[in-house]
């Protein structure tokens, strides 16, 4: 096994300490801040001494296999909000109502697994009753950023010969425009039923749930002719965590604790693309 040590800063007599704790038989930098550890042993002990000590130093770290390339993997599907783009859509959109105090507290309490996705998002889109509809063009011109590393990871993808699936509870109006702005292959997303140019504060059609995230991937993997084991997953929220449970590699991106605690690697401190040091 390697252990991949990465932050935004790494002091090299602190990836030293944590690599001798893994049994580390060598050190190889990647980049000034990213070092893999290879020859390393994984053992519930080990991992939670090194969870602590990356914590300690804020840094990310993850474990695997030593022989492992991005290109052994098929299809990389994305979660949108807080995952892919650094912002919740329905709370910005809610802040033009006046409303996003009250929105992100339900928002919140979904994504810690609280409430149910139905329901929550029910409640939320409610509130949007009678908001003009130009209010998401705005959100997406004034508000919406990419996370930090979207754009090395998903040309790394293509090189590698990825297919790119953005997969969210959240609504078309952004999903499609994404996709299409980054060159994505799918986008499967809610639609938000809009009526004389103003929001209903209803959603048109079946809700894009936790079981529909993972039924997404899943059929889409046997589109292509492969499985979700071929798939890298990535997620922040309780919403996403069945379908990273079917991922070959699931990957919590600045994600609530209930869904760290879950998935294959963490980042917690790096952009999207330190997945990119996991791999030959």
């Amino acid at each position: 096994m390697n252990l991949i040590l990465q932050g935004l800063t790494a002091e090299r007599n602190v990836i030293d300490r944590i690599a001798a704790l893994a049994g580390a038989t060598g050190i190889v930098a990647l980049t000034a801040t990213a070092f893999r550890c290879e020859g390393v042993t994984q053992t519930a002990d080990i991992k939670a001494a090194v969870d602590a000590a990356c914590l300690a130093a804020q840094l990310d770290y993850a474990f695997v296999k030593a022989s492992l390339q991005l290109a052994d993997f098929k299809l990389l599907a994305m979660d949108m909000d807080s995952t892919l783009i650094t912002i919740e859509c329905i709370d910005e959109i809610a802040d033009m109502q006046g409303l996003k105090p009250q929105v992100s507290a339900i928002t919140e309490a979904a994504m810690r697994g609280e409430i149910e996705f139905n329901d929550s998002l029910t409640r939320r889109v409610a509130l949007l009753a009678g908001l003009d509809a130009s209010a998401l063009q705005r959100v997406f011109d004034e508000r919406l950023q990419l996370s930090p590393g979207a754009e090395n990871m998903l040309a790394a993808a293509k090189v590698a010969g990825l297919k790119t699936l953005l997969v969210s509870g959240g609504f078309t109006f952004f999903t499609d425009r994404i996709k299409q702005q980054l060159g994505l292959d799918y986008a499967h997303s809610n639609v938000l039923e809009i009526v004389d140019g103003k929001l209903t504060g209803r959603v048109v059609g079946g809700i894009v749930n936790a079981e529909q995230k993972k039924l997404t991937v899943a059929h889409l993997c046997a589109e292509l002719g492969t499985t979700p084991a071929n798939a890298i997953v990535m997620g922040d929220g309780a919403n996403d965590l069945q379908m990273m449970g079917i991922a070959g590699m699931s990957v919590a991106f600045r994600a609530k604790p209930v869904v760290r605690a879950q998935a294959d690697v963490a980042l917690n401190f790096v952009g999207l693309d330190g997945i990119l040091n996991l791999f030959r």
